[in-house]
């Protein structure tokens, strides 16, 4: 980060830093989640409905060994934003190469040990039936590229703990486009099918880590590390893997609800109802950017004046960024309440998808107006370095609420329930994280400020 940037993040207001720092991660969500929305509805109208739950199947297994590169970028970003707060820059550049050793090791050996298995896990994630075949052929183009989405991930996370939110929006920007544009030449002018979507997205990641590399290169990065910077430091890997391994279980959790929610929809439904569930999910992903987005640009923040001690800062910006989320979710909720027939219609004409997948849409998405607090709330103790307390937030929507919920409500309700365990896990973890971010300000950051 230059003297600038951190100057910018220890003194600018508040409400104008959060839209500097917010507004180039959600435009950068943005359209990373309308990549995969629009890829999404190519496959389904080029290929077929069948195709879209076989992606889906595959998303967690490949999401979750990417998430391992996330969850080092984000561990090893909160220090760094905290290291250059307190102008600790050698301590920055360490976790920068460390962040990249992690990263490299831990995604080659479980790509390797995901292709070895690539016959059970298949099955085990969903992917039974007409499902199966689409799905293997994806999901083995993919797994090969899964490397370089990973160190993008991680990087990403890095450029903005330097204060450079606009070149990690790029990064987000050119795999997006290159796999719409691959997507069209591959599926439909080749005709190459899933392996055609499978060749598009693998190839985008390559393009993502391209600019990644060139950016830490360049002029443009303070972060110039050496060979001695990738030597791993115990210290700094401990911190790291605590604060890293909230994401890594976030993702986790993740990849085991979409085992869970494909097999139990599978059996409660058939293929349609998986298909249904794929839908939502790409909506779960577009239709939050702004939310996620405002995280993003929270974390850093709260990160650099939490080091520099500046709590007064901290508290300003977990209240600033909750009231615009909390405004952007309700916008969110309105728009998917009224038209979830006309969302659907989109991904496909299959009339059994169509018919399931609005009235899923309304459960899944009834809660948005507070998760808000939800997200702000965990990613605090994340870019404060209280990875405990983060760790434990992170788990208890889907973990502790919803999981139990989605075997326990079919039974009364039938495929129903399902979809009713969204909001009612939605609205107990908020509670949950409420209670404890209201603690911690109150016990930490006002009685700093007293002192």
């Amino acid at each position: 980060m230059s003297k600038i940037a951190a100057s910018e993040l220890g003194t600018e207001p508040i409400g104008k830093l959060l839209i500097k720092q917010a507004v180039p991660a959600s435009i950068g969500i943005l359209v990373m989640s309308l990549n995969i929305l629009i890829d999404t509805i190519f496959v389904g109208n080029w290929i077929g409905s069948i195709a879209i739950a076989a992606i889906n199947v595959v998303l967690p297994v490949s999401f979750f060994i990417a998430a391992l590169g996330m969850a080092i970028g984000v561990g090893g970003s909160s220090i760094i934003s905290r290291a250059l707060g307190a102008e600790q820059k050698e301590k920055a550049l360490k976790t920068f190469g460390n962040q990249l050793t992690l990263t490299l090791l831990f995604t080659i050996t479980f790509v390797i040990f995901g292709l070895i298995f690539v016959d059970d896990i298949i099955p085990a994630f969903g992917g039974k039936g007409a499902i199966f075949e689409p799905a293997k052929i994806y999901y083995t183009i993919v797994l090969y590229g899964i490397p370089f989405l990973a160190l993008c991930m991680m990087g990403n996370t890095v450029i903005r703990a330097e204060g450079k939110p606009k070149f990690a929006m790029y990064a987000m920007l050119i795999p997006s486009v290159g796999n719409l544009l691959l997507d069209f030449v591959f599926i439909n002018l080749m005709d190459m099918g899933m392996h055609g979507a499978a060749w598009a997205t693998t190839i985008s990641y390559l393009l993502c880590f391209g600019f990644i590399l060139w950016f830490f290169l360049s002029k443009n990065s303070e972060l110039k590390i050496n060979l001695p910077h990738f030597g791993l430091d115990k210290p700094i890997v401990s911190e790291i893997s605590s604060l890293g391994f909230v994401t890594l279980s976030r993702q986790a959790i993740v990849s085991i609800t979409y085992l869970l929610m494909n097999n139990i929809l599978f059996d409660l439904g058939g293929e349609t109802s998986v298909t249904a569930y794929a839908i939502v999910g790409r909506m779960l992903m577009f239709a939050l950017f702004p939310v996620y987005g405002i995280t993003q640009g929270f974390l850093p923040i709260a990160g650099y004046n939490y080091g520099a001690l500046k709590y007064d800062r901290v508290k300003e910006t977990i209240f600033t960024a909750m009231k615009y989320a909390v405004g952007l979710g309700v916008l969110v909720f309105m728009g998917l309440m009224l038209f979830p027939e006309s969302i659907t219609s989109l991904f496909t004409t299959d009339v059994e998808v169509l018919k399931e997948t609005p009235p899923a849409m309304r459960w899944v998405f009834a809660a948005t107006p507070i998760i808000a607090v939800q997200t702000i709330g965990a990613a605090y103790f994340q870019a404060v370095g209280k990875a405990i307390p983060a760790l434990l937030l992170t788990l208890t929507r889907q973990a502790f609420f919803f999981i139990p919920l989605i075997f326990i409500l079919p039974i009364f309700f039938g495929e129903v329930g399902v979809w009713m365990s969204f909001p009612i896990s939605d609205v107990l973890a908020t509670f949950v994280t409420a209670f404890f971010l209201n603690r911690e300000v109150k016990l930490k950051l006002n009685v700093a400020l007293s002192e």
